[in-house]
This record gives structure tokens, sequence and C-alpha cells, in this order.
């Protein structure tokens, strides 16, 4: 994993301080100085579950999984999107990861020490409030995506996590193809299906004409069609 440049690490800089509201010029100058900005691979491990909970992540390009390992499958919990802040929760409730999170493409994260972290919040309430509602609306996402993937049918779920892919990665510049490449057992395990199940799934819907499929790229041709079949379960 390498740094990249100055000028990039300066603009994060500048992002962060504005994400978490005003920062005292002595409080950006020790965050310019903590954090660090890495480079992960394609399917690269970023942390493992029960690892001690370190840094802060801001992931500020490319796309990572959270996933937790299941028996004789995993189940991917949470898609991280560019300028999302992951890898927090576990520190704030002094315990370690009860997940794992894997880059899935090549990936720029910025690392803030979690210590840091917590002296911010003791020193800044904006801080502390901006985390705190970051980690309400994660938790109130959280609930609502795990009633759907255990209440509704194959069809419903498959729908719904490509709809889910598309508001969190967006589209290619045709408008329709998803901009993100998943393999078939990821898609399943977005899902909570097996692999076989959102293969044929997958299949039936380009048989019906509600998305085209070439390789790992999927073409959502109905989003009107997709939304319905989501919301009927």
């Amino acid at each position: 994993m390498a740094n990249i440049t100055n000028i990039q690490n300066d603009d994060i800089l500048h992002m962060l301080c504005d994400m978490w509201g005003p920062l005292t010029e002595t409080q950006c100058n020790t965050l310019k100085s903590s954090m660090r900005v890495e480079q992960f691979k394609k399917n690269e491990i970023i942390f493992r579950e029960d690892d001690t909970p370190n840094w802060m992540m801001c992931l500020i390009t490319g796309k990572v999984k959270v996933y937790k390992d299941g028996v004789g499958h995993y189940q991917i919990i949470r898609a991280v999107k560019p300028i999302e802040l992951f890898g927090y929760r576990a520190f704030l409730a002094h315990e370690p990861y009860k997940a794992s999170a894997m880059a899935l493409e090549p990936s720029t994260i910025v690392m803030i020490p979690l210590n840091l972290v917590e002296q911010f919040m003791r020193e800044n309430p904006s801080i502390s409030i901006y985390l705190i509602r970051n980690l309400a609306k994660m938790l109130g996402d959280s609930d609502t995506r795990l009633v759907n993937l255990t209440q509704k049918h194959i069809r419903g779920r498959l729908a719904e996590s490509l709809l889910f892919l598309k508001e969190n990665y967006g589209v290619e510049g045709d408008g329709s193809t998803l901009s993100v490449f998943l393999s078939r057992e990821d898609l399943a395990n977005l899902s909570n299906m097996t692999t076989s199940n959102a293969i044929r799934t997958l299949s039936a819907f380009a048989s019906e004409k509600l998305v085209a499929i070439d390789g790992r790229r999927i073409k959502i041709v109905q989003e009107d069609e997709l939304r319905r079949i989501s919301s009927m379960g």
C-alpha cells in the first residue's frame, strides 16, 4: 500500500475539515500530520472480523464491501461508497470488529487514528454530532435492509439489491449500466440467497428484458418494473 501525492493529501484534509464542521487550525494541522492515505488493491482485505479497531476510514475512490462470514458463505452487510466513513463503530463500542472489509476494486482510503478522533470528539461537539448522526443513519438503513432481506421473496431481494447498487455506486456513461461489477457470488451474498438462485433469478430478469447482462456488467433496462418487484416483495 502506497501513499498518494501531498497535493491530494491537502485536498482530502480540506474535505475532512469541511465534513466535520469547523475545526481549529491546530486540529487541522494535527489531522494532517496524523492521517495516512493508502491504496488497496482489488480483493485486498482492509480489516478482518475480531481485529482491534485503530483507524477511522474514509473511502476516497473505489468501492468497498463490509461483510460477515457465516456457515459456508458470507453476507455482505454494507456497500461503502466514496466520501463515506467506515470502520469506527467498533471502537466507539469498545469492542473488536464484528465484520470484515475488502476492496471491490482498486481503492484509495484515508486512515485517521481513532484515538485522535476520540480526542477531537471531546474537544469539538460538532464532530460528535456529525458522527452520531452518521451512525444513526447507518443503523436505520441496516435495520430496513435486514427486514427486506429476510421477508422478501428471491425476486424482490435481487431487484432491491440491483437498485441498491445503482443508488450507492451510480451508473456508467450510458445512464443504465451499473458502475460496479460484482461476481455472481457477491451479488448473491448481497441479496441473502445462494449463488445458484442469484444466477437463475438474474437470468429470468434478463429474459423478461428487465436487465441486460454482459459478463459482470448489468444494465438496468426497466427500472420502474424492478422497483415494483422490490416493493411487492
